[in-house]
């Protein structure tokens, strides 16, 4: 005789998570141990509203999870998650070392769109150049322990790269009588022809000087000359501060622009120097001076960018001026005063 049992088996369904995407998550520092931020980025496929969610931070993408090495102790939510469910009530749980958790028990909304998880002050692992997996879920209990979605991300600590610059000492300084704009490359000439002098007309002329310097305390212009005007024992008179007098012997110069006589442009550029107002008041329109001794023409007292300064210079006579070839050398210097 047989005898025929008929077994029934019964077999409780498993849940199965649906997969998150699109995901991502973004961090605000990959240098190793930084204390940074971490934002996740993503859109769950499942409308169970979501009570719980975590993001473990492993070193593969499956399988046992060996932990990647932040520090999640003093993670926070600087602002209440985006469309993960009900906008407020959400907070963060540490105490699962390597997991950035966090749950609301109250929340019964279902979220919506592209949800943003904002984790603060979360320390990075230790280890340069390594990447490491964030394994997400979300859960529809405030436990982390019925899943509904899960996802993984990526990410990576970076070496940080230092760049290093030096900037050294610098003066820049030129004379000429043409400079285009503040480029001493483009400096060009030695001479100022004054040409015939008069006892009715004032002869003049103009050089250049254009100066630049990162030098604390910036820079001052001077200038020496052996003589005034001179040819042989005879010499044009050296004024100091004077208008210019026709018929008069006077030689002189300043750093301005002037009208009587017209002669000479204000100074130029993007930096700050201006010319002196010093013994020889360099500064005065229509005022001139020469001093063989060593007078500062112009200066600054700060790091600036480049100036030039047309020097105008002046020259009269008067009727007993015996003829000749009168002439001098003006040497400008420039000091830098760091």
């Amino acid at each position: 005789m047989s005898v025929l049992f008929l077994i029934s088996t019964f077999i409780t369904p498993v849940a199965s998570a649906a997969q998150i995407t699109p995901r991502y998550v973004t961090i605000g520092s990959s240098a190793p141990s930084a204390v940074t931020t971490y934002t996740f980025v993503f859109t769950v496929p499942t409308t169970t509203a979501i009570k719980s969610a975590d993001f473990l931070a492993c070193t593969t993408p499956t399988g046992t999870c060996t932990p990647a090495g932040i520090t999640v102790t003093s993670a926070a939510l600087p602002s209440q998650p985006s469309n993960l469910g009900a906008g407020s009530g959400w907070t963060v749980n540490d105490s699962t070392a390597g997991d950035l958790r966090l749950s609301d028990s109250l929340n019964s909304t279902a979220p919506t769109g592209t949800q943003t998880v904002y984790f603060s002050t979360v320390t990075n692992p230790s280890a340069t150049n390594t990447t490491f997996f964030f394994r997400m879920t979300t859960y529809s209990d405030a436990l982390w322990a019925t899943p509904i979605d899960t996802g993984t991300v990526a990410t990576s600590t970076a070496t940080q790269i230092q760049t290093n610059l030096t900037v050294s000492e610098a003066l820049t300084f030129c004379t000429g009588t043409s400079i285009t704009g503040t480029n001493c490359g483009t400096a060009a000439g030695s001479t100022v022809n004054l040409g015939y002098a008069s006892t009715t007309t004032a002869a003049t002329g103009t050089s250049i000087l254009s100066a630049a310097t990162n030098a604390a305390s910036g820079y001052s212009i001077t200038y020496t000359a052996p003589t005034t005007l001179a040819s042989g024992a005879n010499q044009i008179t050296a004024i100091s501060d004077a208008a210019s007098a026709v018929g008069t012997k006077q030689f002189g110069l300043n750093l301005v622009a002037n009208t009587t006589p017209a002669v000479g442009t204000a100074v130029s550029g993007t930096g700050t120097a201006t010319a002196t107002h010093s013994a020889g008041y360099y500064d005065s329109a229509n005022n001139f001076t020469f001093h063989t001794s060593g007078d500062t023409v112009a200066s600054v007292g700060v790091p600036t960018n480049g100036n030039t300064f047309t020097v105008s210079y002046l020259a009269n006579i008067d009727g007993l001026t015996p003829p000749g070839a009168y002439t001098t050398t003006l040497t400008y210097t420039a000091t830098a005063n760091f």
